[in-house]
This record gives C-alpha cells, structure tokens and sequence, in this order.
C-alpha cells in the first residue's frame, strides 16, 4: 500500500480536488458582495479611497505651483533683475569711461566713482548670478565668459587713461579697443544671461499657472461617486439623507471649490504680475540699455572722430547713437513715440498715471537729448571740436543733463513697476495660502464621513 510522502520541514500538497485558500478567500469575498452588507463594504471602501485620493492630487499640484509662485517672486524675478543690472552696469560704465576719457584732465571725482561702482556691481551681481546658476543651459558658460573678460576690459580703460593724462593719442586707440570688446563680448554674454534668466522666469511662469485638471478630475469623480452612492441609498431605504456621505459630499464640495476659486486668483494675480510688471519692467530694462549705448555711441563719435567708419563710409559711432535713439523713441513730438518703440511700448504697458508719467519725462528728455545732439554734431562738423565737447559733456545745456534726465524717469518708471509686479504676484500666491494643509483636512473628513455613513447602513442588519 503506498503512502504521500511529505518533504521534511515542507507542507503537504493539497489533496486531489482541494482548493488553494486564496482561491477560498476570493469565492468568499465574491459571495460577500453578493449581500448587500457586502456591497455596502465595497461601496465605503471605494468612496473612501476616492475621496483620499482628491485630497492627496489636489495637495501634490497645489503644492507643485505654490512652489513654482515663489520661485516666480523670490527667485526668477529677482534674478532676471539682476542680470539686467549686470548688462546695465556694464553699459553704463563703457559709457562713463568713454566721458571720462573725454574730460581729460578734468575728469570728475563722480566720473571715476561712478566708473568703479558700476565695476564692482557688476561683479557683486555676477557672483551672485552663478551661485544660483544651474549650468551652461542656465547661463553659466556666460558668467564664465563675463568673469574672464572683464578684468581684460578693465585693463584696457586704465591704458586708454594713463595714455591720456600723458597726452598720447594712443589712449583713444585703447579705449575704441576696449569699447570694441565690451561691444562684441562683454555686452553679448550679459545679454545671453538677461536672455537664459527671462526664459526661466517664463517656465516658472508657466509651472505656476499651470490649470489643477488631475486633482479637478479626481474631485468630480469622487462627488459623482458620493452622489451615486446617496441615490442608491434613498432608492433603497426611501430616506432622502445619510448624514454621513452628506458630510462627505460637502467636505468634497468645499474642497474642488476651494480648489478652482484658489487656483482661478492666484492664476489672475500672477498674469496680472506678468501682464502689468514682468513685461514692462522687460521693456524699461530694453530702453535703458538702448538709452545707455546711445549714449556711449555719442560720447565715442568724439573720442574716434572719424577714424571708425560703417560699410556706407558713415561715422560707426554717429550711425549707433541714430539706430539706437530710433528704437529708443522713434520719431514724433516731445509727447508721442511709435508703439514698435521701447518708449511708446512703456507707455502702453503702464496702467495707470503713476506708471506713465515718468515714462513721458523719459521721452521728453530723448527729443532734448536729440535736439542738443544735432547741435553738437554741427559744431564737430565746422570743426569746432571744443564747443562740440561742452555740449556733450559740459554744464550746462548738455547731452549728458538730457541723458540723466533720460535714466531718471526710466529708473523712476522701474520702481514703480516692480512694484506693481510685487503686488500682483504676491496677491495670487497668497490664493493658494492654506490649501494644501486644507486638502488633506477636508479629504480626512470626507473619508470619515464616508466610512460612518455607511457604517450607519451596515449597523442596520446585525
């Protein structure tokens, strides 16, 4: 007679026609469902994964663009600032080394001061910039290049001085090769990093409005569920409420309304920062930089005098100062400009008075600058160099008042709208302040409320 041999430390196998006990436990799971206290397990448990599941979506993608509204103020803003500042700083010390230059001798205390200060923002600003730099895709191939390239133009402008105060004309050669660099490299790089920094500022942008559908799909999936499972309540019972999937369908309710209304604001506040303060400050930044290499073009013409000349045989640095003033403020009145100009553009973008009015005495101070620089140029061209000079860099009655009168009512023009872009961005934020904590409160209750409500159908058949 032959015996089942059992392996040692093993279990026996199940006997011929045995089933496995999983395969029992899911026979008796499909035969629980088929009661109505099965199906009323089934049905809470799903109601409550549901309803966690909202609450968990809707804290995961609010918490996503809350993080991308903060990185929009405290990072991406500041830093497209900063680095408009850096192409700012350095313009504008070409510009005054250029001025400098042709003051001679009586070059200012302020020229020199103002010369080193915009120097040494500009290096503050690029150590910053690549402490926050993520990379060459985020600008740091350009800070390298600023790094290296702007102790070799710092170089330059002190030969071009030193030649100066001796009196040898070798000095403007010094300096035209130093405006050369700042020119073809300097200013470029500044620019590629202004560039990389707004385009971060766009995705940021993009993150942060960036529509919740995931945790809006999972909220109207879990009310459609709660609804459902109330109509079969009452077609089962005749009782119109179940207090517990009440409080549940209410909790949901409050929840994706919250969601939609918080999300709705903080996306109006934030294109509301864009729309009113990022693309105008873009604008403002664009026309300083135009204004600051008008500018130095001007103070150049004299400093070369002739001895740089376009493809057409016209004055390089006279043919700069003429494109850059037409893109600065076109042609037109002392109170008009072309909306393709970076003036008539500040005016459109401004939204109200405060915002306007300085970007007018900017456009003022352009048709002064470009009245007394037609007069500068005829004096140069009769071959009255030092009455060419005084108005250009003298006291009174200069191009140099006009251009300060110029930076002040953009640098005016540029608080105001940062600070409108503050307001703004920091209004749509605050939208979403206590939503995520808020979520996963509510979802809790929702699940509660879904569980006892069903709990309070099954206590009905012990």
């Amino acid at each position: 007679m032959s015996s089942t041999s059992v392996p040692p430390g093993g279990a026996a196998p199940p006997a011929a026609g045995r089933r496995t006990a999983w395969a029992e436990g899911l026979d008796e799971l499909r035969a629980a469902a088929t009661t109505e206290p099965g199906r009323l397990r089934v049905i809470g448990a799903v109601l409550a994964l549901l309803v966690v599941l909202f609450g968990a979506v809707t804290a995961w993608q609010v918490a996503d663009r809350s993080a991308a509204a903060d990185d929009v103020v405290e990072r991406s803003q500041p830093l497209s600032t900063d680095a408009a500042s850096i192409y700012r700083s350095l313009a504008d010390a070409d510009t005054t080394a250029a001025a400098g230059f042709l003051a001679g001798a009586k070059e200012s205390r302020a020229t020199r001061d103002r010369y080193a200060a915009d120097i040494s923002t500009a290096s503050a600003l690029l150590v910053k910039a690549a402490a926050h730099s993520s990379g060459p895709a985020g600008g740091g191939a350009q800070i390298a290049k600023l790094n290296s390239g702007l102790p070799r133009y710092t170089g330059l402008v002190e030969t071009a001085r030193a030649n100066n105060r001796q009196g040898l004309p070798l000095g403007g050669a010094y300096l035209r090769y130093a405006d050369e660099q700042m020119r073809t490299e300097l200013l470029p790089a500044a620019r590629a990093l202004y560039d990389a920094e707004t385009d971060r500022l766009a995705a940021d942008y993009a993150a942060a409005g960036a529509r919740p559908w995931y945790a809006v799909a999972a909220g109207v999936v879990a009310l459609g569920a709660l609804g459902w499972a109330q109509r079969r309540h009452y077609r089962r019972t005749n009782r119109v409420f179940n207090r517990g999937l009440l409080a549940a369908t209410a909790a949901s309710a409050v929840l994706l309304v919250w969601l939609v209304a918080g999300h709705t604001l903080a996306r109006t506040g934030l294109t509301g920062s864009y729309e009113h303060g990022a693309r105008s400050l873009r604008v403002l930044n664009e026309a300083r930089i135009d204004a600051l290499q008008a500018r130095g073009d001007e103070n150049l013409t004299l400093v070369a005098r002739g001895a740089v000349l376009t493809h057409g045989q016209q004055d390089f640095y006279e043919a700069g100062f003429r494109s850059r003033m037409a893109d600065l403020a076109g042609g037109g009145g002392p109170e008009a400009a072309p909306a393709k100009s970076r003036l008539g553009a500040a005016l459109a973008l401004a939204d109200d008075e405060a915002g306007r009015r300085p970007v007018r005495a900017a456009l003022t101070g352009v048709r002064q600058w470009q009245a007394r620089h037609g007069e500068a140029r005829t004096a140069d061209e009769k071959g009255d160099y030092a009455q060419a000079l005084a108005k250009v860099i003298g006291a009174d009655g200069s191009t140099g008042q006009s251009f300060d009168r110029v930076a002040a009512g953009l640098q005016q023009a540029l608080v105001h709208e940062q600070a409108e872009f503050r307001s703004a961005a920091d209004a749509g934020r605050r939208a979403l302040d206590g939503l995520v904590v808020g979520a996963g409160l509510l979802a809790a209750s929702a699940a509660v409320g879904a569980v006892l409500g069903i709990g309070r159908r099954l206590a009905e058949y012990r």
